[in-house]
């Protein structure tokens, strides 16, 4: 199993990334048009499962910092729980405050502003200081507000959540978000092909690629295998890597799992409001 012997930086929301260099060698692209980092602008208008996707905006109080997230509408049968990345939801042992995901954004909120109404993060994460072993678990669930009907009503059937297991590796997954930076607006919904490998052997294990390497504002984004969703983005190599790296939080078959049915079951007993 391929283990990362580069140092692993979180994807900070909030910051503003600034690259020149190419991070992804030519030969690594795998998207059609790739950019120096692997992507490419998704066509408009957004359909599938990039209509789907969309951001999480948030508030962090003690930074006095907004945060911004890539995340995905998963199926479920209270059809109003949204997939990101934990770290997108709790940082620096801190709730994010006045959370609201809005669906296919391209430089507005077409499908409306969906708020937040409860949040999910696996136990580790919240308890434990945060350290790269806390990276297979770097996946969170929210449940939005339901009003006249729920979500999945607005913008059509959730992704099918794909489970796997330590050791699985996937080809040809489609990475959706929202980079920011040089060269990105942060407002546009952008793509990167790639095939991963396992990252680590510890825990649930994770999945890492060579053919993007995501910059701020790609956190949270989903990581999309045969019309199902897989993973989501977690962290990266330092941007200053000129053969930079993505690594992807697996949906694990256990921790996963488990957070998925409390999550569902929950958000099915909230009244509409």
């Amino acid at each position: 199993m391929l283990r990362l012997v580069l140092s692993l930086v979180l994807l900070d929301p909030t910051a503003v990334t600034e690259v020149s260099q190419r991070n992804v060698p030519v030969p690594r692209i795998l998207t059609p048009d790739g950019d120096r980092l692997g992507y490419a602008p998704v066509p408009r208008p957004y359909t599938g499962a990039r209509r789907l996707t969309g951001m999480l905006l948030g508030h962090d109080p003690a930074t006095r910092t907004n945060v911004v997230c890539g995340a995905a509408v998963i199926n479920s049968r209270s059809r109003s729980l949204v997939l990101t990345a934990a770290h997108c939801l709790y940082q620096h042992g801190r709730a994010i405050q006045q959370l609201a995901f809005l669906p296919g954004y391209d430089r507005r909120p077409r499908m409306g502003i969906w708020p937040a109404v409860r949040t999910w993060v696996p136990d580790k994460w919240r308890r434990e200081p945060y350290s790269p072993d806390l990276l297979p678990y770097d996946i969170g669930l929210v449940g939005v507000a339901r009003r006249k009907r729920p979500l999945e009503d607005v913008t059509g059937r959730g992704l099918r959540p794909l489970t796997t297991g330590r050791g699985a590796a996937l080809r040809g997954l489609e990475l959706l978000g929202y980079p920011a930076g040089k060269g990105y607006s942060g407002e546009q919904m952008y793509r990167c092909v790639g095939d991963t490998a396992e990252a680590l052997s510890e825990g649930p294990g994770l999945m890492v690629t060579h053919n993007c390497h995501a910059a701020a504002g790609g956190s949270g984004g989903p990581a999309l295998y045969a019309g199902a969703v897989a993973g989501v983005v977690s962290s990266s190599s330092p941007l200053r890597d000129t053969k930079g790296y993505t690594v992807l939080t697996r949906l694990s078959t256990s921790a996963f799992e488990r957070m998925f049915a409390k999550a569902d079951k929950a958000m099915q007993l909230t009244p509409s409001g």
